[in-house]
C-alpha cells in the first residue's frame, strides 16, 4: 500500500506528495479487489454451511454495511493523516488504516462469496469521511484522535448487533466481524491513550444519526 511509502520515507513529503499518495490510496480503496490483505481472512477456517436465497440477502446486507465502514474508516485516517500535526499522530492514523485494510479486504470477499456487491455509494461516503478526517486533524491532533475513539466505539456497537442478526449458521461472517470488533476495540483504547478527547454526549448523538444514514442506505445499495 502506498501508506508504507509515506510512513517509511526519510524524507518530508510536500503537500504534493500527500495528495499523490491519498488519490492513490482513495483508487485501493474504491476500486474492487484493488486492496490487499496482510492477515488470512478468519473466514478460512471456518466451515461452509448453506445458506437460502433470504439468508444469502441479510447477510451480504450486513457484511455490505461493515465493507462501507470500513471504506470510511480509510478515508477518515487518510484525512487525518493528511493535516495531523505532530508526525506521531500521523504515523499512529497510517498504522490504523493499514491494519484496517484487512477489514476491507475480508469483507468485500465475504460479500462476493454471498453473490452481492459492495456498496454503489462508497465513493460518497469516501469523500465525506476524508473531508471530516481533514478538518478534525486540522483542528488538534486531540480532537482527531478524539473522534477516531468516539468512531471506533460506534462501530464496535455495529459490529456486536450485526453479529447477533446474522443467520445462525454463518460462521465465516462471523468470524471476519468477531476478528474486527477486536481490532476496532483495540484503536479506539490507543488512541483515548494517545490523548484523544473525550467526545461530549451531543457530538456522540449526532454521529450515530450520521452512522444510521450510512447504515440504511448501504444495506441494500
Amino acid at each position: 500500500m502506498s501508506l508504507n511509502a509515506t510512513s517509511s520515507s526519510p524524507r518530508r513529503l510536500s503537500l504534493l506528495d500527500k495528495l499523490i499518495s491519498n488519490a492513490d490510496q482513495a483508487l485501493r480503496t474504491l476500486v474492487p479487489g484493488a486492496a490487499s490483505e496482510h492477515r488470512p481472512s478468519p473466514a478460512q477456517q471456518r466451515p461452509h454451511a448453506e445458506l437460502n436465497d433470504e439468508e444469502k440477502r441479510h447477510a451480504a446486507g450486513l457484511m455490505r454495511i461493515n465493507h462501507t465502514g470500513e471504506v470510511c474508516a480509510q478515508a477518515l485516517y487518510q484525512g487525518q493523516a493528511l493535516t495531523a500535526k505532530l508526525p506521531e499522530v500521523r504515523d499512529a492514523m497510517e498504522e490504523a488504516a493499514r491494519e484496517e485494510v484487512d477489514h476491507l479486504v475480508w469483507c468485500e470477499k465475504r460479500i462476493h462469496e454471498l453473490g452481492s456487491h459492495t456498496s454503489r455509494l462508497n465513493p460518497l461516503f469516501y469523500g465525506l469521511s476524508f473531508g471530516i478526517g481533514a478538518v478534525a486533524g486540522k483542528i488538534s491532533d486531540k480532537v482527531s484522535l478524539g473522534f477516531v475513539a468516539a468512531t471506533e466505539e460506534q462501530v464496535c456497537r455495529h459490529l456486536s448487533a450485526h453479529m447477533t442478526s446474522l443467520p445462525t449458521q454463518d460462521e465465516k461472517s462471523k468470524a471476519v466481524l468477531l476478528q474486527m470488533l477486536e481490532d476496532e476495540a483495540k484503536h479506539a483504547t490507543t488512541a483515548l491513550d494517545a490523548g484523544g478527547a473525550r467526545f461530549p454526549l451531543p457530538v456522540k448523538l449526532a454521529m450515530t444519526g450520521l452512522s444510521k444514514v450510512m447504515t440504511k442506505t448501504t444495506y441494500r445499495i
